[in-house]
């Protein structure tokens, strides 16, 4: 085998854990090619936590398995589905060569240098030290933190595929974030499952790990000009967090703060382990000190048992809040978990009806958020080409879509200023911004040479 392809599926976890083993093939000898015709070696990396990225496993590892038996190609299977019994026979179905668990990823060149099928799915009780290489030509990087989840919410299979949460020092996490600020990169998103309960694993404190808030801080202080993180767990958010957000420059005015329900009896039933005050609660401070601060949420909808007036207080969560953005999946029964085995699904009729409702309220708050940022001036990270080459897509530090015409010196990505001209429930649109705050000349029609010849804008 001399060439290799990744296809990821599910989180930015799994993205993150793409690169690491990617770092390992690349190691190893191997050359990553971008697709699967081209490759001797293909390996999945999957996500359990709903049914439908299990279907899209299923079909590719059928596609997959007719090369095997018409070109000798090598299979692999990694991430979250891997972990489990229904992953185990999906993979013995599809003839799958290679199968790694999460805590198993470094031994994927024991499991190639092997003559037959490798399987490990083996927990590490530690977070292993290995730090991939930077991401090449990229102004963003994803930095993993910690690894498994503490939390046993009734519907989720991640305590069971990724294990007991296990965090990473301090230095091994500044290690990283030096490597990658030295390639160019300038915005950062912490990753964990629950970042707001770093350092405290498995209910106890860890000798020498400080808490998320005293994390932030030391990661504000190396430089870095833009810092996210996600996932928030609302049981473990504390004021000193918001604090330390308020008070370091870098990190950004943006909480991903996944509430799944409006209503206390589902959260109840959830096990998520906080009521709807509670939450609110949180809110409240978030808003206090960060009064401009961007909030998105995640919300199940159709959870075993949700009645219609349940739903209703979900709704008007949703208004009390005011939020940003939302992602809304209807509820998915996965094997394994205790809402699969002791609660009765509801029919797909209605959560599909929930479902379209929440939509139609997520984009009229959305649209609103929106609006109110037309005619101001706003940082934007500019990641390259959109749609279309005359123009180029990213993201403001609330984490909004943004595209803008190419301009004279800005043609690629960076951090630029803009203004906001105009803006839909998920997109904003706006022109690029010189130092004197004037809008820069447009490109009329993109060309290698008139990026060439134009000058330099200085980035931020």
């Amino acid at each position: 085998m001399t060439k290799a392809h990744i296809i990821t599926y599910g989180c930015q976890m799994n993205e993150y854990d793409s690169h690491l083993v990617e770092s390992q093939l690349v190691s190893l000898g191997l050359d990553m090619v971008d697709n699967v015709d081209a490759a001797d070696f293909v390996l999945v990396n999957t996500c359990a936590v709903r049914g439908k990225p299990v279907d899209k496993v299923r079909t590719v590892l059928g596609d997959l398995r007719k090369q095997k038996h018409s070109r000798g190609l090598v299979v692999g299977m990694m991430g979250c589905l891997a972990q489990l019994e229904e992953g185990q026979q999906i993979a013995r179905k599809f003839e799958v060569d290679v199968l790694l668990g999460t805590g198993s990823l470094l031994d994927i060149g024991e499991a190639l240098s092997s003559n037959g099928r490798f399987w490990n799915l083996a927990f590490k009780d530690e977070i292993h030290d290995h730090i991939p290489p930077p991401p090449q030509g990229k102004l963003q990087a994803h930095l993993t933190i910690m690894r498994g989840c503490d939390h046993h919410c009734t519907y989720c299979i991640v305590p069971t595929t990724r294990g007991p949460q296990v965090s990473r020092t301090p230095e091994s996490i500044l290690r990283e974030l030096h490597m990658q600020l030295e390639a160019g990169v300038q915005e950062v998103t912490l990753l964990g499952q629950n970042v707001n309960a770093y350092g405290i694993d498995q209910g106890r404190r860890v000798p020498g790990i400080p808490s998320f808030a005293e994390l932030l801080r030391l990661v504000g202080d190396t430089g870095v000009k833009r810092i996210k993180f996600t996932t928030s767990h609302p049981m473990n958010f504390t004021e000193d967090v918001v604090l330390a957000m308020r008070d370091t420059p870098a990190v950004c005015d943006f909480i991903h703060l996944p509430v799944q329900s409006g209503s206390s009896r589902v959260l109840r039933r959830m096990a998520r382990e906080y009521s709807r005050e509670t939450y609110l609660g949180h809110v409240e401070t978030i808003k206090k000190h960060l009064p401009n601060a961007v909030l998105s949420t995640d919300i199940i909808v159709g959870f075993p048992g949700e009645t219609e007036a349940d739903f209703q207080e979900t709704l008007s969560l949703y208004d009390e809040v005011g939020y940003d953005s939302a992602f809304m999946f209807i509820y998915s029964a996965r094997p394994g978990t205790p809402s699969y085995r002791h609660f009765e699904d509801l029919p797909r009729e209605v959560k599909t009806e929930r479902l379209q409702r929440l939509i139609e309220k997520q984009k009229e708050w959305s649209a609103r958020k929106n609006a109110a940022y037309v005619g101001r001036h706003v940082e934007v990270l500019l990641r390259g080409d959109a749609y279309d080459a005359n123009f180029l897509e990213g993201h403001t530090r609330g984490n909004h879509p943004i595209v803008v015409p190419k301009a004279v010196g800005a043609t690629g990505a960076g951090i630029y200023t803009a203004r906001i001209e105009h803006a839909t429930p998920h997109t904003m649109y706006g022109k690029l911004l010189g130092l004197d705050g004037q809008v820069l000349p447009e490109l009329p029609r993109f060309n290698p040479e008139a990026a060439a010849l134009s000058a330099p804008l200085p980035m931020l």
